[in-house]
């Protein structure tokens, strides 16, 4: 998810990231309270405390990235174990869609009744109940619904951690790096997860104990980074303290929600993640079977080719960012979406499994970029009361085309094949050059 800037001018994304806005008296800049000390204009100061926060959202997108990750190179494995056809796989994303779509339905209230630090522990224990589910072998139902909680979790901890790394001064270097530790858990997993399924055959879900230490890991994190904001919360705004109560603040949240649905933008930038995600999460997740399948790979080597998409993907997070701010997001996003169907058709074209790790790889180093671009775009779009709810909007969108592609591909290949994929991809990368056209445009803005 690596990041162009987000400069101090823009604002920052309030809402879900525990930031309450006091009103402007004699001509003084609003103060921002994220669990550091009062700053003026908005931006959190970048100190120890702020970075050790930086690290444990950090850690968090490593989390996610591992869990993403590790989908594609355990699909074959879970086919065959549980003698369900390619269409199953289709419940898979629907139950992570559906995680995500809870999370985006009710971040806007989370965000008015509990703290930063609340949230984002709530976000860690539902992923580690998900994986506590997942390693002791469960039928492939109970399988299925682990994913609908670890994505509820990971959207409450994704959009409130995006949106509190999005508030600290130099915004865009931070987002720059917690994108990047998830593409780096997506990197990771491949390994881990074919290493030991290779080894243990039929008893692959022991590959969930790992997970599961990561997720007391991230939990422990988040209980002694974001302590002092470890509470519910009284009011979000001064409005808020009216004699309502918590009506007063549950009206407030529906009309931050209406407010967002009520932006023309959102649907556009909603459009782009829809595609975008919906060409990388069906290329990372169906290679590994298409390369076996189509290609006749084995599957021991091939499981391992996702590291180098993802690899690609951490690589363009981390050294397209300043090339991606300094030439321009809007003129350089869409070299990239050129480059990614140029790659994807020497995938496609050239049948040689040498050729196929490499081009995939390519093809994530370009596709890397595209997310945070975008979220600098949302954060230069949105005003700031409604910046987090339309961020957290944008992900659940993205999320369904995240879960509807793979689905649809995995539905199709049970017909005709899994060589599917290639046509389905090529369609997707086209659409996604296409909407991210028609974004409009915004100012440029000076660091």
């Amino acid at each position: 998810m690596s990041t162009t800037t987000i400069t101090e001018n823009v604002g920052t994304v309030t809402g879900l990231a525990d930031i309450e806005l006091q009103p402007i008296q004699n001509n003084s800049s609003p103060t921002v309270h994220t669990g550091e000390e009062s700053t003026p204009n908005d931006d959190l100061v970048l100190n120890k405390k702020t970075i050790t926060k930086i690290l444990a959202v950090g850690f968090l997108f490593l989390f996610a990235g591992l869990n993403d990750g590790s989908l594609g190179a355990l699909t074959p494995y879970i086919l065959r174990t549980n003698n369900v056809g390619t269409e199953m796989v289709a419940l898979i994303y629907a139950a992570t869609f559906l995680g995500w779509l809870l999370a985006a339905a009710t971040n806007s209230h989370f965000s008015h009744y509990f703290q930063l630090g609340t949230i984002l522990t709530i976000g860690a224990s539902l992923q580690l109940a998900a994986n506590l589910l997942r390693f002791w072998s469960p039928p492939f139902g109970l399988y299925v619904v682990t994913f609908f909680f670890q994505a509820a979790g990971m959207g409450y901890q994704d959009s409130h951690g995006n949106t509190f790394v999005a508030s600290i001064k130099g915004a865009h270097r931070w987002l720059g790096f917690i994108h990047a530790m998830y593409a780096l858990g997506c990197l990771i997993a491949p390994f881990v997860a074919t290493a030991m399924a290779a080894r243990v055959g039929d008893r692959w879900h022991l590959f969930y104990l790992f997970l599961v230490g990561i997720g007391c890991i991230n939990i422990l994190a988040m209980l002694v980074t974001f302590r002092d904001s470890l509470k519910i919360r009284h009011h979000m705004y001064p409005s808020e303290t009216d004699q309502e109560g918590s009506n007063s603040r549950s009206k407030s949240a529906s009309r931050d929600m209406v407010l967002t649905l009520k932006s023309p933008p959102i649907y556009l930038l909603s459009m782009f993640y829809f595609f975008m995600l919906g060409t990388g999460i069906t290329a990372g997740g169906w290679i590994v079977e298409y390369l076996v399948s189509a290609r006749n790979g084995r599957l021991p080597e091939v499981g391992y080719v996702p590291a180098g998409f993802w690899g690609g993907i951490f690589l363009g997070r981390v050294l397209l960012a300043e090339p991606t701010h300094r030439f321009g997001e809007r003129r350089m996003s869409m070299g990239y979406c050129c480059m990614i169907l140029t790659f994807h058709l020497i995938f496609w074209l050239v049948p040689n499994l040498v050729s196929s790790a490499v081009s995939i790889s390519l093809l994530g180093f370009f596709y890397g970029p595209l997310f945070a671009t975008g979220m600098s775009i949302a954060s230069k779009t949105f005003e700031k009361r409604i910046q987090a709810t339309a961020i957290g909007l944008i992900f659940v969108l993205a999320q369904a085309g995240g879960a509807l592609f793979p689905s649809l591909t995995g539905v199709i290949a049970s017909q005709v094949g899994v060589k599917v994929m290639q046509p389905i991809l090529v369609g997707l990368i086209v659409a996604m050059g296409i909407s991210w056209a028609l974004i409009p445009k915004v100012q440029k803005r000076d660091d």
